[in-house]
């Protein structure tokens, strides 16, 4: 069984939970998800399944769209509600306060890691040592945030619900800690669900509880997206039955022979499609006049 199936993941299960659930209902080895997200976070968890896997590094850098509580004025260890409180402040901020604060956030910022991530530092993940009690310089890295909104706001228990438009990468508790230290009464995440993740939308998932009552041909027939669906926004060229058969055994094809829905630009990634059905992708060789093989489906 090839495809992806985005399931609305609840809190409490871990992204490779999913995984074992799917791997048992669908009766099959090569499963793989799209983007971690931790035990507490809900939403979109776009899982590939048989050959649909192996396209996963080929896919763009897209972007995330998060929900978010943030909990001014609290701040602990994991940067979220459900860490140890390491320090409490008075917090008695207006909207305006908190809608100010989030300007400086939005575009191109540099955001350092929570210890409590999967982050490698010295062969070590960072959340390994941070439950030994243990704390490292971690290095700062670029994101980008594209929209940052405040949704909704309660003066009296200075919670907010925060929108975030982001790039892959994000921490969202990195980017609550920030902002409650910008703002000086400290802050951590609360409730997060991920509504958006590469063009996979919320409105398009499963949850568990469906796929446990469902027959697998009712879930294969209508939540289960085809391969191509990871390539929507990328361009596309018709190929012939020998070229496809060229194709699949590995071959480069000829960029003058190809027939493409717009034309090409070097190193784009083209998928292919032969009397209706998806091929593979070709990687777009200028220089040499040539789509190089890249992936092909079976």
């Amino acid at each position: 069984m090839n495809g992806i199936i985005v399931i609305n993941k609840p809190k409490n299960f871990t992204s490779f939970d999913i995984i074992a659930i799917l791997r048992k209902k669908f009766n099959q080895k090569k499963i793989g998800h799209m983007g971690t997200l931790d035990p507490m976070a809900t939403g979109v968890l776009p899982v590939l399944l048989g050959s649909s896997a192996k396209f996963q590094i080929f896919t763009s850098e897209t972007e995330k769209e998060y929900v978010c509580e943030i909990h001014l004025g609290v701040v602990t260890d994991t940067w979220d509600i459900w860490g140890s409180a390491i320090n409490a402040q008075n917090s008695n901020l207006k909207i305006e306060d908190l809608e100010g604060a989030l300007c400086s956030f939005k575009g191109k910022i540099k955001q350092i890691p929570p210890m409590y991530s999967a982050i490698k530092k010295n062969g070590f993940k960072l959340c390994y040592l941070a439950r030994k009690g243990e704390e490292v310089e971690r290095d700062p890295r670029d994101i980008f945030i594209k929209s940052l909104q405040l949704i909704e706001f309660n003066e009296n228990s200075q919670i907010g619900k925060l929108k975030i438009l982001c790039s892959k990468g994000t921490y969202i508790r990195s980017l609550c800690y920030d902002i409650g230290k910008k703002l000086g009464t400290g802050a951590s995440m609360g409730n997060l669900c991920r509504t958006l993740s590469s063009s996979f939308k919320l409105s398009e998932t499963i949850s568990l509880e469906r796929i446990k009552q469902l027959e697998l041909e009712e879930i294969i027939e209508k939540f289960v997206f085809p391969t191509d669906r990871l390539f929507e926004n990328n361009n596309l060229a018709y190929i012939t039955k020998s070229q496809s058969n060229l194709f699949k055994n590995g071959g480069n094809l000829m960029l003058s022979r190809l027939q493409f829905d717009v034309p090409p630009n070097d190193n784009d990634i083209i998928k292919l499609y032969s009397n209706g059905h998806f091929i593979g992708i070709g990687k777009v060789d200028i220089k040499n006049h040539v789509l190089k093989f890249l992936k092909c489906e079976n």
